[in-house]
């Protein structure tokens, strides 16, 4: 009960969160990558000698008339940069500078392998950019139907379609955090959201509203039970029956996500990073968030009353 009895903290750190990833996003905005804004991505391998610096690559880019271009290195070999979109043809002359970047005119250019190489037009990204938003709806609609016929014969003591309102409460405080996150790392990392973060924040959606429904599910059985005639019992109870599920369930996603991060290739890197933060910020809320939010909105209808 120690939750429960302590809702109103909880609810406020909880919509601190949210505000303060609506203010960075709203100020700061989220660094795109080329999956929306369009242009070209490619990552090179420096075969045997020693890479340069991102300065010396830079600089190197600068002078084929790409000062604007981001360069990022990758692991010990590898080399990231993202510029506008290019043609084959450029695409040979920004490999062969980079094979020389901060070497001398008479030295011989560096070994290089193109590992990546991705080219997107700025059509192509506008159109994913709606869609990406269309599927985020999409799924949040769905989601809101199905804990509508879930719980649609739970009516005491409050109407199923509060279940439903603090689902989606629930839901956008799982979504704001990461991406609150992200823009952080946008703005001093240089992490962008690619498609790949979409398809996380989808499956941050799936994670959370299962999760959530866990919990009521387990509040609409005890109801049913009549365990107790105060509802903050009720829900309190509900709440340990759960926890441990929850909390393992997290920790088994995350050594898997975390080994993803460490281990895994570096298109996948902001994936297993934001969708581990999402996971964190989603058994949070289920757990501190969703079920002090179901008690406070039902001791509001009884003071209405």
């Amino acid at each position: 009960m120690f939750i429960i009895n302590h809702k109103n903290f909880f609810l406020g750190l909880s919509l601190l969160l949210m505000i303060v990833a609506v203010t960075l996003l709203g100020v700061w905005g989220l660094r795109l990558g080329i999956d929306f804004t369009g242009g070209t991505l490619l990552e090179v391998r420096y075969v045997a000698e020693e890479r340069p610096t991102v300065s010396e690559a830079r600089e190197a880019l600068t002078t084929l008339g790409f000062a604007n271009a981001l360069v990022q290195p990758s692991g010990e070999t590898n080399m990231v940069v993202r510029l506008q979109e290019i043609d084959e043809t450029t695409r040979l002359r920004v490999l062969a500078a980079l094979a020389g970047a901060g070497l001398a005119s008479d030295e011989p250019a560096r070994e290089v392998a193109l590992e990546r190489f991705t080219s997107i037009g700025p059509v192509i990204g506008s159109e994913l950019r709606q869609k990406s938003w269309i599927a985020i709806v999409a799924v949040l609609g769905f989601i809101i139907l199905f804990i509508a016929f879930a719980f649609r014969h739970v009516s005491a003591p409050i109407a199923s379609w509060k279940y439903g309102l603090t689902a989606v409460v629930t839901l956008l405080h799982d979504v704001l955090v990461p991406t609150g996150v992200m823009v952080i790392f946008g703005r001093f990392l240089g992490f962008e959201a690619d498609i790949l973060f979409v398809t996380a924040l989808l499956a941050i959606l799936g994670f959370s509203v299962h999760d959530t429904i866990v919990v009521f599910d387990r509040v609409r059985e005890n109801l049913k039970e009549r365990i107790s005639a105060d509802f903050k019992e009720v829900v309190g109870k509900s709440l340990r029956e759960t926890l441990a599920r929850s909390v393992n369930t997290s920790i088994t996603t995350l050594v898997v996500l975390l080994a993803l991060y460490f281990f895994g290739g570096e298109s996948t890197r902001v994936f297993a990073l934001v969708l581990s933060i999402g996971i964190i910020a989603g058994t949070y809320s289920s757990v501190f968030f969703a079920s002090p939010l179901l008690v406070f909105l039902e001791e509001r209808q009884r003071e209405v009353k």
